[in-house]
């Protein structure tokens, strides 16, 4: 079995090949059972008061390509205070007609990676052509990755970043500038939304921090931080008026800010616009959603768009073997 680390695994993951490569397997689909969900508590440490609270996500997939696989992540927001990632994961290749293993590869790019190119993906569909004013909430993997990934499908030329740690937001502002990015932290988060052309959600925030209000006709709103219901990092006023978008079907299931936008009425299930697959399946001329020729994307320049994410394991499952065939290529 190959072991693919940390750099073997992103090296292959540039956005300019995992995007496309997402938007084909969308298209293809594959076998996506619902994912294994384990919350985790334990017992305090070194004669603490608090326990640890975490998640543990077990995703598997598998394709007529003949790749299976197993990724295995875990999740612990209090990790921040301990100056450690929030986020853990290990992803398994294996044969798909044997079950044998193929490769072990790091889950932590991966699920980064994919992540973000799943908010290209989407912001691909759903934000204006000529979008190029980025806002960032969050500074930790993911979030960091988002200025690379949404400038592979748009003409991103100035981004801003708010955390709820300012120091952090500074830290990544000063990263990304150095990267070659226009980019500045932010503290007036109200007015760096009005402004922004794509607003792209990377946290694990429980409260929202997005407000509908705050949102500028023409604008896109990118959530891809939560995933339980517990998790939401937009207000139910987000989605009045606006046409969104999912992933995965799953997402209704799952994400918090769609079940309270549910709840006060300002989002209907049966009115989200479609997922990830049926707006691929339009392109690739697959069948979509809503009808043989899928939903449409954004209409026009001055409406609104929301696209809510909670990941997919066919996500995982395309970088992984496109992880691997690079390695077999070598």
């Amino acid at each position: 079995m190959k072991h693919f680390d940390a750099a073997a695994t992103a090296a292959p993951l540039s956005f300019e090949r995992l995007v496309p490569a997402l938007r084909a397997a969308f298209a293809a689909g594959a076998q996506v059972p619902p994912r294994h969900v384990h919350g985790i508590e334990t017992a305090p440490q070194d004669g603490g008061t608090r326990t640890t609270k975490g998640t543990v996500l077990i995703m598997p997939a598998w394709s007529d390509a003949g790749f299976l696989g197993i990724k295995t992540i875990n999740i612990f927001p209090g990790n921040s205070a301990r100056g450690l990632p929030g986020l853990h994961a290990t992803y398994v290749l294996y044969d798909a007609h044997t079950g044998v293993p193929l490769a072990m590869m790091d889950g932590n790019e991966i699920t980064a990676r994919r992540t973000a190119a799943a908010a290209a993906l989407g912001a691909s569909f759903l934000a204006r052509t000529d979008a190029r004013r980025l806002l960032v909430l969050g500074t930790g993997r993911i979030a960091r990755m988002l200025p690379a990934a949404h400038a592979s499908v748009r003409p991103i030329d100035e981004v801003c970043v708010w955390n709820h740690r300012p120091e952090g937001a500074e830290a990544l502002a000063a990263q990304w500038r150095a990267e070659g990015w226009h980019a500045r932290a932010v503290t007036d988060l109200a007015s760096a939304v009005h402004q922004a052309d794509i607003v792209s959600c990377a946290t694990l925030a429980t409260v929202p921090l997005v407000r509908g209000e705050w949102l500028a006709a023409g604008s896109h709103l990118d959530l891809i931080g939560s995933f339980t219901p517990a998790m939401r990092e937009a207000d139910a006023q987000c989605f009045a008026g606006a046409r969104t978008f999912i992933d995965t079907d799953e997402a209704l299931q799952k994400a918090g800010d769609l079940l309270d936008a549910i709840a006060a009425g300002t989002l209907r299930a049966q009115d989200v616009q479609g997922t990830l697959a049926s707006l691929c399946g339009r392109t690739e001329g697959g069948q979509g959603a809503q009808g043989a020729q899928g939903p449409q994307g954004r209409a026009s320049d001055t409406e609104r768009t929301v696209f809510k994410a909670v990941g997919s394991a066919l996500e995982d499952l395309t970088a992984a073997t496109l992880v691997w065939q690079s390695g077999s290529a070598a």
